[in-house]
């Protein structure tokens, strides 16, 4: 495209002559006009096929670690772009190369796993699927955290990339990852070889859809964007007996009390209140009658933190603070506490120069409005995992998900809030959703890849 140059004009203090001098020339914007509309009729050509794309995976969900049919849908998907295709890293997982010539690596990635939810949106398309548990009840399977919607914009970025071959040069690896919800496919797939078979990328990529923007908007988090995720197993051993006689045992049921207590002290007086952290008891079970003291108590507790220095503290002091009051209550054995390493999830970091470029791309295309700064969760996402073990930048950014009326309707004082991730009723405006989904990951991409 042409430079621009500013002309800038001032008085000769000698002379009292204007001269005219060349200042600095304007940045060019991250992408030309004619980039972004070759991308957008790539869009316009394929948007009917992604929209019925999505519908399939919105329709037929599989849980982690069964992804099976979905893995086999994304794989398809690449292989008629012309993307090499391996299938089967880490599970279910999929990766896609697509090579083109000297230049950068990176990583875009989706998550392919639904939820066992079962769904009340009422869509024509909706989930009938479900999976029976160990009781023999049915419970329902949803995309409620819209994945649905991740694997349709890898769709669409890969076969619009493939399409436009000649404006870029270097390599993408494509990422369709399995287990996300429970914290271990990034894991799984590493573990599988992931950075030693296929080419090593110099940055990471991804989207999450988001309940709280509205469709044709994005939302970027500089830094710290998703916590790290830590389960925590507790198991309180007492000595029972009947409950007429309390003198007589050694009660788990209020040992385990006093430890849900004293666990809401980390954070306020053991963590420095410029760092985010929580612990919480999700789970509390014991007994199994009204007069029987039993002879244990069982806590699970779900443990949140961005950095690593905080998320020891946190770890060492639920195990400390357990012992010490299970002693205290002369408890016959020290109890059990399970960290469970397999379902940790690390915190995802949006490098923050990276996310600057990014900023400025999704401005370029949406308008200056349609990019939103947000702040950071406290929720998981291992797409984190990636960019940490590699030692590279990576970057998330949110996908408005929510139809305008609705969401406009949603600010009225004393409105219903918008269903979240998770629930029963989550549901996303599919086409104006996947329009600013594949445009955004595409053109960030291909500012990442820009031929020389």
């Amino acid at each position: 495209m042409n430079s621009r140059r500013m002309v800038k004009f001032f008085l000769c203090p000698l002379a009292g002559m204007v001269l005219a001098t060349p200042s600095s020339a304007i940045a060019e914007p991250p992408l030309s006009a004619g980039l972004i509309a070759t991308i957008d009729r790539q869009i316009d050509r394929s948007i009917g096929n992604w929209i019925r794309f999505y519908k399939t995976c919105h329709s037929h969900p599989e849980l982690s670690l069964h992804e099976k049919e979905s893995a086999a849908r994304l794989a398809k998907v690449f292989d008629q772009a012309g993307i090499t295709v391996t299938q089967h890293v880490g599970g279910y997982g999929v990766v896609g190369v697509l090579a083109n010539g000297k230049g950068p690596t990176i990583l875009i990635r989706t998550d392919l796993d639904a939820l066992p939810v079962t769904e009340e949106t009422g869509l024509p398309y909706a989930s009938k699927t479900t999976f029976t548990e160990p009781d023999g009840s049915k419970v329902g399977v949803m995309h409620a955290c819209g994945h649905d919607m991740h694997q349709t914009v890898m769709a669409g970025t890969s076969q619009t990339l493939a399409a436009m071959k000649d404006k870029w040069a270097g390599t993408i690896v494509f990422i369709a990852q399995p287990a996300e919800e429970i914290g271990q496919g990034a894991r799984l797939m590493i573990e599988d070889g992931l950075f030693k078979r296929f080419p090593r990328p110099d940055r990471c990529i991804a989207l999450h859809v988001s309940h709280e923007l509205k469709v044709g908007t994005i939302g970027y988090t500089p830094g710290w964007a998703f916590a790290n995720v830590d389960s925590v197993n507790i198991t309180i051993y007492g000595r029972g007996g009947h409950g007429s006689a309390p003198q007589t045992t050694v009660d788990p049921i209020v040992t385990a009390a006093q430890v849900v207590m004293a666990l809401q002290t980390i954070v306020s007086r053991r963590i420095n209140p410029r760092d985010a952290a929580v612990v919480t008891v999700g789970s509390f079970h014991a007994g199994t009658k009204h007069n029987i003291i039993p002879n244990e108590a069982h806590l699970q507790l779900t443990v949140r933190s961005y950095k690593d220095s905080v998320r020891k503290t946190l770890l060492g002091s639920i195990r400390q603070i357990t012992t010490d009051i299970a002693r205290s209550a002369r408890c016959p054995k020290p109890p059990k506490v399970e960290i469970l390493d397999a379902d940790f999830t690390p915190a995802a970091y949006n490098d923050p120069a990276l996310t600057a470029k990014a900023v400025e791309v999704f401005r370029e295309l949406l308008g200056p409005d349609n990019a939103i700064e947000q702040p950071p969760t406290m929720g998981g996402e291992d797409f984190g995992r990636y960019s940490k073990y590699l030692g590279v930048p990576g970057f998330m950014f949110r996908l408005g998900a929510v139809d305008k009326a609705r969401f406009n309707a949603a600010q009225l004082p004393g409105a219903e809030p918008l269903p979240s991730l998770h629930s029963s009723k989550f549901r996303v405006d599919p086409e104006p959703c996947i329009r600013t989904g594949v445009r955004s990951m595409t053109a960030l991409a291909l500012s990442l890849l820009k031929r020389e």
